[in-house]
């Protein structure tokens, strides 16, 4: 294949991906979206695997490398629930900051002969970018598969002076940086390694599980940065702009979501937030249970009901049954909408995904700014598995971690139903006033179960 096929299979490609994150923001357009991508990337690989600098031995190593690598894949494919999506794509966001590290530092131990001094400079600050972003690409994503999985606490990790050995930690590279280039050294690369290790590791423990779902998508910037610095590095077109987008784009999410929660975007990735700064506010009252056939009786009998699900319905696979009651209650008359917080569950877009999975109609499914005004006229609210997205304490109680978040305003509702599998605090251990109003009712059990046995009542 020419330079020029190859140039034009990359312009290609390029097009194609700029087309699927352009689609993936509306749900109409986001399965031709994901096709889009998926065609751009079978471009990009194909263009790169018969375009010029490859020889036969290239091929013998490539070729099952890749076959291994597409089974592998399609193998987790089928294998990862939805609930587990989101440590999934934290675990794959590591394998590029770890591509990133193998390439610069293979890219350090290479001849560099044929460099002029401000050529050779260039390419040193290149290779120390790379292998700086993908290091703490790679064990930040590596905390947060632990965090989301379950493996470690999600509770935010903090020590003392944490800020102050951050910032030494950058400034200590910076000065390994300047070593590096002017004595072209490796274990000046090597030390700078085990530091960004140990900061990406500090960075994301160091945040709390309520700020999860924004460290995965920041973790998605840091990724595409890393590709970026690798397209500079390899002189690769197509990676510096696929690295561009998919950085960009990643931070662009983040800063939404931070809007979202009431969180400063630097105060979030740099770290320390998701715990309380003083005493929670003392609750007052107790849990009150409910059975199914109370449920069933206050939806039958309301004109107007609204379903907030979270991440309890995606472990409870709920969203079949969840759909299925939809429907009935609409064939009786109800009107029924969704509600859903920007950073439901534990990925954004996971509620979305799930719905959408379930044959939910999208115009039923809205956004938390366009369904808070009408819950006070709301006759039901069913909530489904979520905790802090619909907590009071963000606007009551100053000494919550998530005061002054915005949230589904459901206790506004003349009746609100919490489907929960127990008393527990949930993920993020955030105690949840609603739980204890006196319009709130708790419908225990496992999801599914749950709403199982509302449609052996609602027919």
């Amino acid at each position: 294949m020419s330079v020029g096929i190859l140039s034009a299979s990359y312009i290609a490609a390029s097009v194609l991906f700029i087309l699927s994150l352009g689609g993936l923001s509306n749900q109409e357009k986001a399965k031709r979206a994901v096709w889009y991508g998926i065609f751009g990337m079978a471009i990009a690989v194909t263009a790169t695997i018969f375009g010029p600098g490859f020889t036969t031995l290239s091929y013998v190593i490539l070729v099952p490398l890749l076959v291994i690598g597409a089974l592998i894949g399609k193998t987790v494919a089928e294998r990862v629930e939805m609930t587990e999506m989101p440590q999934l794509v934290a675990a794959l966001h590591s394998f590029v900051g770890l591509a990133a590290v193998f390439i610069g530092l293979n890219s350090a131990m290479g001849s560099h002969d044929g460099l002029t001094k401000a050529e050779l400079i260039i390419h040193e600050v290149e290779i120390f970018l790379g292998v700086f972003i993908g290091a703490i690409t790679f064990t930040g994503s590596i905390v947060a598969y632990a965090k989301l999985a379950g493996r470690i606490d999600g509770k935010a990790l903090i020590l003392p002076g944490r800020h102050i050995l951050n910032a030494a930690a950058v400034v200590f590279s910076l000065i390994l940086l300047f070593m590096y280039i002017n004595t072209s050294e490796l274990w000046t690369l090597y030390v700078m390694l085990f530091i960004a290790l140990v900061v990406g590791a500090h960075l994301v423990a160091a945040i709390g599980g309520a700020d999860m779902p924004v460290v995965v998508s920041m973790l998605n910037s840091y990724s595409g940065w890393a590709a970026a610095a690798t397209g500079f590095l390899l002189g690769n077109d197509l990676l510096i702009v696929t690295g561009a987008l998919v950085g960009s784009s990643g931070a662009i999410l983040s800063y939404i979501m931070c809007k979202a929660m009431n969180r400063h975007f630097l105060s979030v990735i740099l770290g320390g937030f998701g715990n309380s700064a003083g005493p929670a506010m003392e609750i007052d009252g107790e849990q009150v249970a409910i059975d199914g056939a109370g449920v069933a009786t206050s939806l039958e009998d309301a004109d107007s009901v609204v379903i907030v699900p979270g991440y309890g319905m995606a472990v409870a696979q709920a969203q079949q049954a969840v759909a299925e009651l939809t429907r009935r209650l609409i064939d009786n008359g109800t009107k029924v909408r969704f509600g859903i917080h920007p950073v439901a569950g534990r990925l954004p877009g996971h509620m979305n995904v799930l719905l959408a999975e379930a044959k939910v109609p999208y115009d039923i499914v809205l956004e938390m700014d366009e369904i808070n005004d009408d819950l006070p006229e709301t006759d039901v609210v069913i909530v489904i598995g979520s905790n802090d997205i619909v907590n009071p304490a963000a606007q009551e109680d100053p000494n919550s971690p998530i005061a002054g978040m915005p949230v589904l305003e459901v206790w506004k509702a003349k009746q609100v139903f919490v489907s929960k599998r127990g008393q527990g605090t949930g993920y993020s251990g955030i105690e949840n006033p609603l739980f204890f109003k006196e319009n709130t009712r708790m419908f225990y059990g496992d999801a599914k179960a749950s709403i199982d046995q509302l449609l052996t009542i609602i027919k």
